[in-house]
């Protein structure tokens, strides 16, 4: 099969790593409006399966042009592309995935051309990045397991091995996206109603193999399609891991409007945005740089079997690959988009449209994948009293 990146930036780049090593794979390109960027790749990942290609995503015909050389097409660009690369797909008839972008309804703005593509027999599944992406995979493996699910709660964070005062984070995406997961309500399901709760609240103590106490507090996007898949849950919550203290120190700064989007002071006769100045003065204290991060990820998905409540837990810790100096959070996310993109393109994936991946990557496969790039995820389960 042949597989199409778009975008040669650190997801893309380890997407196409994957890739150039995965044996059903005989053909890779790599895309981007950056030369050399794609040459510096290149050198990098030394692979004659790889051919690079200058490509602008905003030039529908190069776009097209570029996607109908290809089976499948991964796309790491950054979400505002989302949509324009998914119809581009669909016109040309190939497959396509990418890591989803749930500001300004991006992902619901691609799954609403389930039609068309069905039309055009191609799949396409956004969202498949970490959260959303793999907590949705494993949320739809459990859902799979029982008769009736009843309750989802997922818990995930990117954060240094070794934290650092004052804020003990680093970033392993933007600063900007971290901002609106803080400042942005969060959607959650409580006594099988819908609402929003304020971001940063509800702490609660969490603790994994090697890393604890920790807290983990609601942010926003996390939940995403799995209210829709899931309509009839009773509860459903996306918690953010983070070392202890951390939601309150970024609680204030969201209190104080240095957060907002929205939202300027006047300085000297200047209108200033309060955000842009604090995302700057943090730059110095959240780069992650050559530190050491870890992904902790747990997925409990809870309901009824054989007349029994019954629980199911999946665990991973992800750390950084030293040998290839590639981030915890690049590795699981990479790889998850890069392992749906060859389940599409060998045929394993079937179903012909545009699905959220609870409903359509087989999680078992998933799992064994992963283990095979060394991303381990564990299952536990637990069942109980009878209901």
């Amino acid at each position: 099969m042949k597989i199409g990146v778009l975008g040669s930036g650190l997801m893309g780049k380890e997407a196409a790593r994957d890739l150039v090593n995965s044996e059903g794979v005989t053909a890779v390109g790599l895309a981007d409006i950056d030369q050399e960027r794609l040459q510096q790749v290149a050198k990098e990942l030394n692979s004659p399966k790889l051919t690079v290609h200058l490509v602008n995503a905003n030039d529908e015909e190069e776009l097209k042009a570029y996607i109908s050389q290809y089976d499948c097409i991964v796309n790491a660009l950054f979400y505002s592309f989302n949509e324009k690369v998914a119809k581009a797909a669909i016109e040309v008839g190939v497959n396509s995935v990418d890591l989803g972008g749930h500001i300004g309804h991006i992902t619901d703005r691609v799954l609403a051309l389930h039609e068309q593509a069905k039309e055009k027999g191609v799949t396409l599944i956004p969202d498949l990045g970490v959260a959303p992406g793999m907590i949705n995979i494993l949320s739809g493996y459990g859902a799979q397991k029982l008769d009736k699910v009843k309750s989802i709660k997922l818990y995930v964070g990117g954060i240094p091995v070794k934290p650092e005062p004052p804020l003990e984070y680093n970033h392993v995406f933007s600063m900007e996206g971290v901002f609106d997961h803080y400042t942005d309500p969060s959607l959650i399901i409580r006594n099988g109603i819908k609402q929003e709760i304020p971001s940063l609240s509800e702490v609660e103590t969490v603790h994994f193999e090697k890393f604890g106490p920790l807290e983990a507090f609601h942010t926003s996007g996390g939940t995403s399609t799995l209210s829709l898949s899931f309509p009839d849950l009773d509860e459903l919550e996306y918690k953010t891991i983070r070392y202890p203290g951390h939601a309150e120190k970024f609680k204030l700064l969201v209190d104080l409007n240095l957060t907002r989007k929205d939202y300027e002071v006047e300085v000297d006769g200047q209108k200033v945005s309060p955000r842009k100045v604090l995302l700057k003065a943090l730059d110095p204290f959240v780069e992650l740089g050559d530190k050491e991060d870890v992904v902790l990820l747990r997925v409990k998905v809870a309901g009824n079997k054989n007349n029994e409540s019954a629980l199911y837990q999946y665990e991973m810790i992800t750390y950084k690959d030293k040998k290839n100096n590639v981030t915890a959070m690049a590795r699981a996310t990479a790889n998850t988009i890069s392992v749906v993109a060859q389940l599409i393109g060998n045929g394993t994936i079937k179903e012909k449209g545009v699905f959220p991946p609870e409903k359509v990557v087989p999680g078992d496969i998933y799992i064994q994948e992963m283990a095979k790039r060394d991303v381990i995820i564990k299952e536990i389960e637990k069942e109980s009293v009878t209901a």
